[in-house]
């Protein structure tokens, strides 16, 4: 029997919470906005290239795709047969139902979801990835280490793992309406340190959400195995093991 999950309504504010390491808002020299085309395989080398990791102690996943890192999609359908996880991705209108007008700069955008019951985060998963007229397989390995089931609640506790070479995904929980921004990253070995803007003035409201961070390292300054990741600002202090997929 297939098992089928639509994400919660905590879910549903993903493409607001969704933040990359050169930050969603805008900065002097960003680039002009634009209307955001539909995803297409033929768009670019790396337009079609779909990547995905394993978070919140193998009770959520993320998909990275390609495109304005002020559009972030958003995972709209999961469900699974055994280990293979069918995942939907969608583009969000804007507040009118209108396409919604993007930042014309080309990043890496993480979308959250939740593994649908049944599927063993210990073993290997492979996700049926839907996105626009991209489809495509990521294969993630699984982690014994991992002691969250899919579908039971979440501790609340921050998370990352690598989807490429430098490259991870953090998932932290906080406001829908004021994601982490990044100040600064440095990394060397298999230790880093992310550091965030404070903005003691900041009005947030009271949800508690996941926010998917894209950080970035120089390929040459990081181990990725037994990587550990220091968090220091807006409240996020601590350390965070960051696993492979």
């Amino acid at each position: 029997m297939a098992s089928r999950t639509r994400l919660a309504a905590v879910l549903s504010s993903l493409a607001a919470i969704a933040l990359l390491a050169a930050g969603c808002t805008s900065t002097p020299g960003a680039e002009t906005p634009t209307s955001s085309p539909a995803p297409s395989a033929s768009a670019g080398d790396d337009t079609g290239d779909i990547e995905g990791v394993l978070l919140d102690d193998g009770r959520m996943f993320a998909v990275i795709t390609w495109g304005s890192s002020g559009c972030v999609p958003q995972v709209d359908e999961v469900s699974a047969e055994g280990q293979t996880v069918t995942v939907t991705v969608v583009d969000l209108p804007d507040e009118n139902g209108e396409e919604k007008v993007c930042t014309a700069d080309y990043s890496p955008r993480a979308s959250i979801g939740a593994l649908p019951e049944g599927v063993d985060p210990t073993a290997e998963i492979t996700l049926n990835v839907t996105y626009g007229d991209i489809v495509d397989d990521v294969d993630l390995d699984g982690n014994p280490d991992f002691a969250g089931k899919p579908g039971s609640s979440t501790e609340y506790q921050p998370s990352a793992g690598w989807f490429d070479d430098g490259s991870l995904v953090l998932l932290t929980w906080g406001s829908s309406s004021c994601a982490p921004v990044v100040e600064s990253v440095e990394g060397s070995g298999n230790a880093g340190t992310v550091t965030f803007v404070t903005d003691a003035e900041q009005v947030c409201t009271m949800d508690m959400a996941p926010r998917a961070t894209i950080i970035a390292f120089p390929d040459d300054d990081v181990d990725d195995d037994d990587f550990t990741l220091t968090l220091t600002g807006d409240g996020l202090d601590g350390t965070v093991k960051v696993h492979s997929s």
